[in-house]
């Protein structure tokens, strides 16, 4: 877990225009990322439609993206599922994989768990996986507190740490701020990954670095030398790109932007929707701004 830092990108699952899963694909995105400098991956999360892969298939993601990695960074298996056993079933399935931790959400349905039984959930899962956690704190209804996830860091050592999503700096802030030194609180936060690198994140896992991995490097390099001048520049330069991406199709447009680069990444799966004319050249647009095309 502690080699978990920096920019670790959630990359697209391609999808035939079918529905099927396009294994081929897995390696030549795997490659694209990590030779624009990502310092790790995360699979199967929101990023890359886990909700839609059934057992299964997520399995066979796993696999195939840990032989594309071969140990050369850090993979992160995300699991989004409503049961303390099917999350369990699924981390239990991609333990021989080596993988660095799990990125699991709070159950995503309707109905909300008190405060006693998501720490159970997250004990549980642990205590049968063996796994490093990171929660994945995305689900509007069931969104955790401050409080709540530093309760749980607190009595389950296996919750190493937190992806924290949605836009709220106020959150982010109290977390990072009232977090100990070895809870790994990573920014979820696209358009203001550069103030959150400012207020101590150790990284981030954010939709934007797999649209844009090249320049998300860029961006954490230059924090990290004190560079504010071209820290701000990268930042300003990004945020349109997510404005542009940051939708309800949002894994249609992640792949949109990579197929502009010369990444071919496949579809999204059904009933996610397509790119429309209007938010193509919006992307297009974003891109040319942060020169990454013509």
């Amino acid at each position: 877990m502690t080699a978990l830092k920096g920019i670790i990108a959630p990359f697209t699952t391609p999808f035939k225009a079918n529905g099927e899963i396009d294994l081929t694909l897995i390696k030549p995105q795997v490659d694209w990322l990590i030779e624009n400098g990502v310092h790790g991956l995360a699979a199967g999360g929101s990023t890359g439609e886990g909700h839609a892969l059934s057992r299964e298939e997520y399995l066979s993601v796993m696999t195939e993206t840990a032989s594309s990695l071969n140990g050369r960074v850090p993979l992160v298996a995300g699991i989004i599922a409503n049961s303390t056993s099917e999350v369990i079933e699924r981390g239990k399935s991609v333990k021989s994989l080596n993988v660095a931790a799990l990125q699991i959400t709070p159950p995503s349905y309707l109905f909300r768990p008190d405060d006693d039984a998501m720490v159970r959930h997250f004990k549980e899962i642990h205590d049968e996986c063996q796994i490093p956690i990171l929660i994945y704190n995305v689900v509007p209804w069931c969104y955790l507190s401050p409080d709540l996830l530093l309760r749980i860091m607190d009595e389950v050592p296996g919750v190493l740490g937190v992806k924290q999503s949605a836009g709220d700096m106020k959150l982010f802030a109290d977390l990072i701020r009232r977090a100990k030194p070895e809870n790994m609180i990573f920014s979820a936060v696209d358009a203001l990954l550069y103030l959150s690198y400012k207020l101590g994140a150790p990284g981030s896992i954010a939709a934007i670095l797999t649209a844009a991995p090249g320049p998300s490097v860029k961006l954490w390099d230059a924090v990290i030398d004190q560079d504010w001048e071209t820290a701000k520049d990268l930042h300003e330069k990004l945020m349109p790109l997510w404005d542009a991406i940051g939708l309800d199709n949002m894994p249609s447009l992640c792949k949109y932007a990579q197929s502009l680069q010369g990444l071919e990444s496949g579809f999204a799966r059904r009933p996610t929707s397509p790119a429309t004319d209007d938010q193509k050249e919006k992307v297009k647009e974003a891109l040319i701004n942060l020169n990454l095309i013509k």
